[in-house]
């Protein structure tokens, strides 16, 4: 599982007119699925993000309250390091990845966090105001 965390003024996905997920200073987190990942790689996923350092002072979403949204991101697995198209081999199938960005969400949720959430295989609009710029790539 691999995740782009960006700390955020504001941040919003957009779906057609439908605004469908939006926070205020906060935490983007921009999630990808790989055929490896498991229900304990989001357990884990959940937890380094809700206690990641990146907010003011070295505090977390934990110590602060800081919502998150988390926006289903397959591209984070695309390999161009061949030619100009990228090979999105190493992202896992929607089926599987599905049940795994909801995963990551839920043990969000149950540590406490106000989670804000993209929708997944839909066209959208993702827009951000990043703050810092902070942002940090959490591999798993």
């Amino acid at each position: 599982m691999r995740a782009v965390v960006q700390t955020v003024g504001r941040a919003s996905v957009r779906v057609g007119d439908e605004v469908v997920g939006a926070i205020d200073d906060g935490l983007l987190v921009l999630l990808g699925v790989t055929h490896t990942d498991t229900p304990e790689t989001a357990r884990t996923m959940a937890r380094k993000v809700h206690e990641l350092r990146i907010l003011d002072d070295e505090r977390s979403a934990t110590d602060t309250g800081a919502p998150v949204l988390v926006v289903s991101q397959f591209t984070l697995y695309g390999d161009a390091r061949k030619g100009r198209r990228p090979s999105w081999t190493a992202a896992a199938p929607a089926e599987v990845a599905e049940p795994l960005v909801t995963a990551v969400v839920e043990a969000l949720r149950e540590r406490g966090a106000k989670v804000e959430t993209g929708r997944f295989r839909a066209h959208m609009l993702v827009e951000s105001v990043n703050v810092g710029p902070r942002t940090i790539l959490l591999d798993l």
